[in-house]
């Protein structure tokens, strides 16, 4: 990956950041561009063989959020952006940034909940349900008091920024020497 095509996919990927966190949203027109960049990229300084590896790429995190969007409810935004980011930065690379995504969604998601409800607000609701569990010798089904924290929406663009800065860090130190 060259310091340019890298350059391209951490400004587009601060733009989703800005967007996710301001309006809940990742834009057609940032991921799309980011696409069409990726691949035109990858063809001029790569050739077929780096063409290959972005298609790859692209299907490959597109395919696996796509399960996501439709099992697990992800955003269509976050589709896109995963795709674009495998575009950039091929299979091999993408299905780190994703798993990195998801973990630091994850953190993220946790410290938000902790941060808006409390830890030991958090402590109390949960010791509360296990005790019923343990009274009722089986699961039961959270109230929905209990389910309205678990419901916030989280920023996957942020997540996936860290990510890629994760995952591309040694192209980062090559291109920019920042020992």
């Amino acid at each position: 990956m060259s310091p340019l095509s890298l350059a391209i996919l951490f400004l587009l990927l601060i733009v989703a950041t800005i967007t996710d966190v301001r309006t809940h949203r990742i834009y057609n027109w940032t991921t799309y561009t980011g696409l069409f960049l990726a691949f035109l990229l990858r063809g001029l300084e790569g050739g077929t063989e780096s063409a290959q590896e972005g298609v790859a790429g692209a299907v490959g995190l597109g395919g696996l959020m796509l399960v996501g969007f439709l099992l697990f409810d992800l955003g269509g935004g976050d589709l896109k952006l995963l795709t674009m980011i495998g575009a950039f930065v091929g299979w091999q690379r993408g299905v780190e940034v994703l798993l990195w995504t998801f973990v630091l969604g994850g953190i993220g998601g946790i410290a938000m909940l902790v941060w808006q409800e409390g830890a030991w607000n958090i402590l109390v609701r949960t010791g509360r349900h296990l005790a019923n569990i343990v009274h009722f010798r089986g699961w039961v089904p959270l109230t929905d008091a209990d389910r309205a924290p678990l419901q916030r929406l989280l920023f996957l663009a942020p997540a996936a920024f860290l990510a890629a800065i994760i995952v591309n860090y040694d192209l980062l130190e090559a291109c920019w020497d920042l020992r």
